[in-house]
Parts: structure tokens; C-alpha cells; sequence
């Protein structure tokens, strides 16, 4: 059987069957049309191991004699005895490629098991693994795990994933590739404040723009795990898998399971090729946003729970006035809500605080020419709402009795629970009450949160996250389904549910609950190594944060939101004077680009002073006079150098000239004296400078001594 070549976008990607299952022989740069005869990659034997070539199976597996991580783990249950055909000898039946996809049909005739694999790798270079796994046996097969996993070439010696907490998403951390399993495990029931975005091995000291990088990402909201995995000859397996609790996957006759999608990218440039596979993805899907994002104003920073009418109407007014396109009603505006100990899951809206319904506020906010929004948590309950002391049953817990018939209830978190989706009914009640508010009101968007971990879940007395995760993906492709015009954010705490699998239905998250802009640098810049940037809320927030209690001038508030999908979180009846003009100025600058943020390449220098970040993006195409790129530069605390000296512009056409200019914060603006340290700032600041992209990639331009946790906006326009 021919070896299957999949290739697109510089990569290449090559299944050889000849030892009789599917192994994956290359991932990484395009090989061109031609393949030798594969078997001239059978290894030597060395002393004391298996006698013969042991593959790095698509699938890998123990009866191949592979010592590290297995594809596949389960056993067939026969008369209630566990332990049958626990391992299985997967054999390729048949194997199909068009040169993009490809389709992997492996079976044990004996085992009862059948897997079947598909691959595609999209035009940008990014792809995309799964696989299905069938019971083709007469009995019960119980699956532990089914990893998708691929292999990296032996220069990659480094290892980067994502870590953090909540207000802290997604801060990189780098370790040696070393012999041994790295292994990273999300038990929350969710993605996980602390989950990694994304999970990269690379040459030595790989960075932004240089450097070999093999990447993956799971698509999947709940349990999981990603490993690299470093086996004892020396070859490295990167991937991930849904972490299944006990017996939560049991397939009878005739059933299959389907893992998660790993998403996976090669790119020779470093993470910025990442990043550009990824988002040639997300921006080819169907489902993908297509018109402007519009500036937000979400009222929780402004007013919490004190839901009154006329102050909404202000702030609705405050809003308008500043360019604001989109108004978002947060929590707090359902029966009961008067703090965050009562009211989940009773989606009505109060009586006594709106006894004419949200229609006062939507007319007062659509009649200002903006969209109106709602916050809800459709998958949490409180204990103290009527639809808990109405189906206690509904309330997940780890025994099959509801706590008022003596089962017991997992800890509180945020003095809330979650309610069982994996019930008909109490998923049938959630689709009703949102639906509900749908049809009977003029909502175009919906902060849909979900607060809590899923830490001990389960229904009917056994682990039910991985059902749990699918209803509630069925849900929001319901609401979906009978409201295409309504736009659904995913937030979680924050940024507790970032990943592919929500993102395939909704149409952005909420990166973090800190607005904080210094924290908001790193969490924004990681976050968007994957998701492109309009779909990750970025807002400006008051001037001292709500969550860190640091203060920052507008200016740098505003340059951190502005690579994102823009708006405001904070009470902007406040903003009044030289600072109301400076947003006004800041909001029409986002409108006047938000299509080049939106649309164009994402760059990021290579700075050796870690001090400063210089990040923007680069239009595909621009004719002279129009804004070709927008970058950012960046100080984030005190560097080692009096200043800073040249800097690099990257990621431009070398054979474009343009023109460079500080753009904002400008001279008039009332913190511009904050931003530099400098008595005499470098000329072109004042005047601008013209150079080829050639040379102001290689060459750079000195930049400005700034203030800690302050930064500049250039606009480089193509001449």
C-alpha cells in the first residue's frame, strides 16, 4: 500500500503503512512531490529490545511493543467480568487520500474493535486529527482513553505550554525536552483557568519569529489532558485526550466514540507561523463573524448588581455619546439576583426591579442606534431559586438521590451548583427559559458565563462530564439554530473556557476577568497565539482595576484593548473633560482600523530587552496611503538599559516603503507627559520616518524611553 502525503502551505504530512498499521513518518516541512520508497527508514536494532522496528503508530500501540503513551486504552466487559481484550492489534484495512484529507480504517478482527482516523490538513497549514472508535464485539468495550498524538522531529529540544489562575490566563512557561512524559491535566469540567491554550515543541531557543515549532491544541470544554511524550529511543509524541472518569465511555454493540479534534500546526518561522495557520482556519469557516466587531460596553464594572432603570438609561446615554455600538446588561437583572447567593437557574426577569420587563432599557439603549446585550449562566443553579426547590434533582451531585432525599451535594463554589444537562428535562427547562427571553425581547448578544468548576459531577450515581460537555454544546447549537442573529460570548470566570470546541459555537471569550492592562499584555498576547483577535473581548477598564487595585493611564488601558475585539468595562458617566475627549478620539481610531486588526497578520518582534513588547498587525495587501500595519510598543517594567536603542519593525513587505508615525498618545492628549522618561525623544517621533520594510525589519528605528506600564501606537502607512 502507497503511503498517503498530505500536503498544504509548506507542510507536509506523510502515513506509511508498510509495517502493517499506520504511522505517521513525517510531520513538519513540505517534502515536494516525490517519495523515496519508505522503507529505507526502517531503523537498526540495538542490543536487548523487541526484534523488530517498533512504529510510532498513528495509534500507538503495546501489542507493537511501544514503551510510551498507548493510543488506545479500554477492555471489554464479558458476563460482568472486566480485563477482556485489553490490548488490541490494530491492522490497516484501508487508507485513502485525496492529497488533503485522509481517511485510516484500522480493525482487530478479534478484539471487536475497529478505529477509524481522519485528517485534513486546511489550505493554511493547520491540521486536524480525530479519531472514531467502534465496538464491532458482541459485549460491552469500555474505552479509558483514545489519544490523538503526533510525532516531532528529533531537533525539538524545547518545550513551551500555558499556565495560570484565575485574573492570570495563559503565561507561558519553557522546559527541556527530556526523557519522561510531561503531562498536563485539567480535572475541572471545564477548560480551565490554568489549561494550556496551546502545547509547542521546538529547536533550541525558538521565539516569535525564528525557530522550528510543532504545535497542538485539543478542541474539547471538558476533562482532558495534553502530554509530550519522550520515550526511551529518543523519538517525542505531542498531543492530548479526553480525561474520561470511570466507566463514563462504555460503547455496546454497535457504538462508537469520537475523540476530540486535535488541532495541530508546523511552521519553520516560529510561533508566529503558528499563529498565522491557526487563523487562516478560524477565518475560512463558515460560521465565522464577518461584520465589524462592534465597540462593547458591558455595565458590570459600572453598577454590579444595582440594577436601576434611570442610571442605566445614563449610562446607556454616557455610551452612545462616546461611539459605543453594543450595550451589555450583566448580571443582576433576574428574579431574586440581589447578589451572587441566589437566583440561578430562575430566568425570568425580575418583577420588582423591571415590573415593565428589559423593554424600557432595550428601547432607551436601540433608539441610541446600539445593540442590546444580556448576561446569563444557563448550566449553574443556585441552591436558594426556585427551579432548585422545585427539581432538587436537577442539581448535579455524586449520588443518584437528590440532597433533599438525603444525597449529598459537592462544596459550593461561588454559593452555586451545577444543574444537570445531561437530564431531558432540566435541559429542555434551560432551552425554554433562554429561548424565551429571545423571542420576547430585543436581544442581539449573550454573555453566556459559567463560574464554576465541574469537580465532582455526576448523574444517576456515576462521572457524567464528558456528557455533561456535550449537552451543553447541543444547547448552545440549539439557541443557536433559533436565533442565528445572535451573537453568543463564551466567558467562564473569565477565561476558564477557551478552546476550539466552544469557539465552534460562539463568536468570541472573554480572555480574562482582569482588566488590568499590564496582566492583560501577556494574557491577550498568549491567548492570541491561537484565537484571533476579533474573537477575544479585550476592554478598557476604570482606572484603578477592579482586580489588581494598579492604576494606568488611559492611553495604556486603551492600546492593550485595541488588539481585540474592543469596548469599555466601567462607569463612563465618570469620564468627563480632556479624558472623555481622548476616549472619544481612541474609539473612532478603533473604528477607522478595526478592519486591518481584524483581518491582518499578527507580528511580534524579537525583543532581547524582556522589558518591551513590540506586537501589531500587518495588512495582506495595502495601496499607497492606506494604513499598512499597526504596532504597539510596549514597556512593562524597568529594563537594564538607559534606552531602549533601535528596534526592528517585522513582518513587513521588504520591497514596500512606509511611513512611520506615533499616532497615539499625541501631545494634546492629557497623559501624553506620563508616557516618556526622555528630555529630547527621538526626532522621527515629531516628524515621522520613511524607510523600506527591508529596513525597518533588519534595521529597526530607536524608540522612545517610556514610562513603566505605559505604551506608544505606530501607524505605518504604505508610500
Amino acid at each position: 500500500m502507497h503511503p498517503l502525503h498530505l500536503r498544504s502551505a509548506g507542510t507536509s504530512l506523510v502515513i506509511s503503512t508498510h509495517h502493517g498499521e499506520a504511522e505517521i513518518t513525517h510531520w513538519g516541512a513540505d517534502l515536494g512531490e516525490t517519495l523515496p520508497d519508505l522503507s529505507i527508514l526502517n531503523e537498526p536494532i540495538p542490543p536487548s529490545s523487541i526484534d523488530a522496528n517498533v512504529p510510532a503508530g498513528l495509534l500507538p500501540q503495546a501489542s507493537s511493543s511501544w514503551q510510551g503513551r498507548r493510543g488506545l486504552r479500554g477492555h471489554r466487559i464479558t458476563d460482568g467480568v472486566p480485563g477482556l481484550d485489553f490490548s488490541v492489534r490494530l491492522r490497516v484495512v484501508s487508507a485513502t487520500t485525496d492529497g488533503t484529507t485522509a481517511v485510516v480504517l484500522q480493525s482487530d478482527a478479534d478484539a471487536g474493535i475497529t478505529v477509524t482516523s481522519n485528517l485534513t490538513l486546511h489550505p493554511g497549514g493547520l491540521l486536524e486529527l480525530r479519531h472514531t472508535a467502534t465496538n464491532d464485539g458482541t459485549s460491552p468495550f469500555q474505552v479509558d482513553e483514545l489519544a490523538t498524538m503526533l510525532p516531532v522531529a528529533p531537533d525539538a529540544v524545547e518545550l513551551l505550554d500555558l499556565t495560570g489562575r484565575w485574573c492570570r490566563e495563559r503565561h507561558p512557561q519553557r522546559r527541556a525536552i527530556q526523557q519522561g512524559t510531561w503531562v498536563r491535566t485539567g480535572r475541572h469540567g471545564r477548560t480551565g483557568h490554568d489549561s494550556s491554550l496551546l502545547l509547542a515543541a521546538g529547536t533550541a531557543g525558538f521565539g516569535n519569529r525564528h525557530g522550528k515549532v510543532w504545535a497542538t491544541h485539543l478542541a474539547w470544554s471538558g476533562n482532558h489532558e495534553q502530554f509530550a511524550d519522550n520515550v526511551a529511543d529518543g523519538r517525542t509524541m505531542v498531543g492530548g485526550s479526553e480525561l474520561l472518569g470511570p466507566a463514563e465511555v462504555v460503547l455496546q454493540p454497535g457504538e462508537s466514540y469520537t475523540t476530540p479534534a486535535l488541532f495541530a500546526a508546523y511552521s519553520d518561522r516560529g510561533l508566529d507561523g503558528i499563529t498565522e495557520a491557526f487563523y487562516s482556519w478560524f477565518r475560512s469557516r463558515p460560521n465565522h463573524v464577518v461584520k465589524p466587531r462592534p465597540v462593547v460596553l458591558n455595565t458590570w464594572e459600572a453598577v454590579y448588581f444595582d440594577h436601576d432603570l434611570d442610571t442605566l438609561i445614563e449610562l446607556a446615554e454616557s455610551a452612545a455619546d462616546l461611539g459605543v455600538e453594543r450595550f451589555v446588561l450583566d448580571d443582576g437583572w433576574f428574579r431574586g439576583r440581589r447578589s451572587d447567593n441566589a437566583g440561578l437557574g430562575d430566568w425570568y426577569v425580575d418583577e420588582t426591579i423591571w415590573p415593565d420587563g428589559l423593554t424600557p432599557l432595550i428601547d432607551a439603549v436601540t433608539s441610541r442606534g446600539m445593540e442590546f446585550g444580556l448576561w446569563v449562566e444557563p448550566e449553574m443553579v443556585n441552591v436558594d431559586s426556585d427551579v432548585a426547590r422545585a427539581h432538587p434533582e436537577w442539581i448535579v451531585g455524586p449520588s443518584a438521590a437528590s440532597y433533599k432525599d438525603g444525597g449529598r451535594l459537592p462544596l459550593e463554589w461561588r454559593q452555586q451548583h451545577v444543574i444537570d444537562l445531561v437530564n431531558p428535562e432540566a435541559w429542555q427547562y434551560i432551552y425554554d427559559r433562554i429561548d424565551s427571553l429571545l423571542r420576547e425581547n430585543t436581544i442581539s448578544y449573550l454573555k453566556w458565563d459559567q463560574n464554576r468548576d465541574l469537580l465532582e459531577h455526576g448523574h444517576a450515581g456515576r462521572a457524567s462530564v464528558h456528557e455533561q460537555t456535550l449537552a451543553a454544546y447541543r444547547l448552545f447549537d440549539a439557541l443557536r439554530a433559533a436565533h442565528p442573529g445572535v451573537e453568543i460570548e463564551s466567558c467562564s470566570s473569565g477565561g476558564a473556557r477557551v478552546d476550539l470546541g466552544i469557539l465552534e459555537r460562539t463568536d468570541r471569550v472573554w480572555a480574562s476577568d482582569c482588566n488590568d492592562a499590564l496582566e492583560r499584555q501577556t494574557i491577550q498576547r498568549w491567548t492570541g497565539m491561537v484565537v484571533p483577535p476579533e474573537l477575544v473581548g479585550g476592554h478598557i477598564g476604570p482606572t484603578t482595576s477592579h482586580t489588581t487595585a494598579r492604576t494606568h493611564d488611559l492611553s495604556f488601558r486603551a492600546i492593550t484593548a485595541l488588539f481585540g475585539h474592543f469596548g469599555l468595562e466601567w462607569d463612563v458617566r465618570e469620564v468627563q473633560g480632556a479624558e472623555r475627549d481622548e476616549l472619544k478620539r481612541f474609539i473612532a481610531l478603533y473604528k477607522e482600523h478595526r478592519g486591518l486588526i481584524h483581518c491582518g497578520r499578527m507580528v511580534r518582534s524579537d525583543v532581547p530587552d524582556e522589558s518591551l513588547m513590540v506586537h501589531g498587525v500587518v495588512a495582506e495587501t495595502s495601496a499607497p496611503g492606506e494604513t499598512a500595519a499597526l504596532f504597539a510598543v510596549v514597556k512593562t517594567r524597568t529594563g537594564f538599559a538607559e534606552h531602549v536603542g533601535r528596534v526592528a519593525i517585522p513582518g513587513l513587505d521588504p520591497a514596500c516603503s512606509y511611513r512611520v508615525e506615533a499616532i497615539f498618545p499625541s501631545p494634546g492628549d492629557a497623559d501624553y507627559g506620563h508616557a516618556f522618561i526622555e528630555a529630547k525623544p527621538a526626532p522621527w517621533l515629531a516628524s515621522g520616518a520613511e524607510a523600506t520594510g527591508r529596513f525597518l525589519g533588519e534595521v529597526g528605528l530607536p524608540m522612545p524611553v517610556l514610562h513603566p506600564e505605559h505604551a506608544i501606537l505606530l501607524r505605518l502607512t504604505a508610500l
